[in-house]
């Protein structure tokens, strides 16, 4: 029982040291204050895991040499019970594979580490207002009001501390463009530092919106319109088209998602 044992610690310290291996590995990549933090954590958790995997193996050599004393035939015997030694084995190797366990648990990434990964490390977007940032999906009704979607700013903000980000409208008049701007302040996303005014752009048709893009040359395009997602698949790298319904046939490097928070995983 003693070799088997000690196999079965053997083979969890393989695992975990497997484990171990791909979590420093990710953890340079990636090095910051959280990340040494958790280094340091792992650490504890290594010795931790290695009392708890050597504390069982002394007695496991040693209970099975109280069970070849045979007591004399007369008098109350003192044998140990080998269901209770099994069961006090089984006990210890569950603790220690629950430890283990508990680090094999999938680590929850950030948004902000989302949203690197999601744009593939692209350094500059461009995104619509109507129908991405806005409640408001045309023109018209920005001549009356602009509401800003509570559920995109967490994303929105994000986008900006990576990325340089400009957003930009088709209006019909300057009114439509002071309704923009001030809901925009009023939502909080100038005060963040990574968005300016001057990065909110507006033109008066969709082929102003066109060439917007294409002078900026981002990494990622995010609009509603198939027709200017379809122009510029030649000259954008990557372009996610927000449509309530999956398109039918796109470019490779087309991705599609109902709302912008979606797309990052936060619905």
């Amino acid at each position: 029982m003693a070799d088997h044992s000690k196999d079965d610690i053997f083979q969890l310290i393989k695992k975990f040291g497997a484990f171990l291996t791909l979590k420093f590995n990710n953890l340079f990549h990636n090095l910051d204050s959280r990340s040494i933090g958790a280094i340091a954590g792992l650490a504890v958790a290594i010795l931790f895991t290695w009392r708890l995997l050597r504390s069982p193996s002394e007695p496991q050599r040693r209970q099975p040499k109280r069970e070849t004393t045979a007591p004399s035939s007369s008098g109350p015997t003192n044998h140990s019970n080998p269901n209770q030694i099994s069961s006090g084995v089984s006990s210890q190797d569950s603790g220690a594979q629950n430890v283990i366990d508990e680090f094999f648990q999938p680590v929850k990434p950030t948004l902000g580490q989302i949203v690197k990964q999601r744009l593939s490390e692209g350094r500059k977007v461009t995104c619509r207002l109507l129908g991405v940032i806005l409640e408001e999906s045309t023109p018209e009704e920005l001549q009356k009001q602009a509401t800003v979607r509570s559920s995109v700013l967490e994303v929105l903000l994000e986008i900006t501390k990576y990325c340089d980000l400009y957003l930009m409208e088709r209006v019909l008049d300057d009114e439509s463009e002071k309704k923009v701007l001030a809901a925009l302040e009023d939502a909080g996303i100038f005060t963040s530092g990574g968005l300016i005014k001057d990065k909110v752009l507006f033109c008066s048709t969709e082929t102003g919106r066109t060439s917007f893009v294409r002078q900026l040359e981002p990494d990622w395009h995010i609009d509603t319109n198939p027709e200017i997602i379809h122009q510029l698949s030649r000259f954008i790298r990557y372009q996610l088209q927000i449509a309530s319904v999956k398109p039918e046939r796109s470019a490779g490097n087309i991705l599609s998602s109902p709302s912008l928070e979606e797309f990052f995983g936060c619905v």
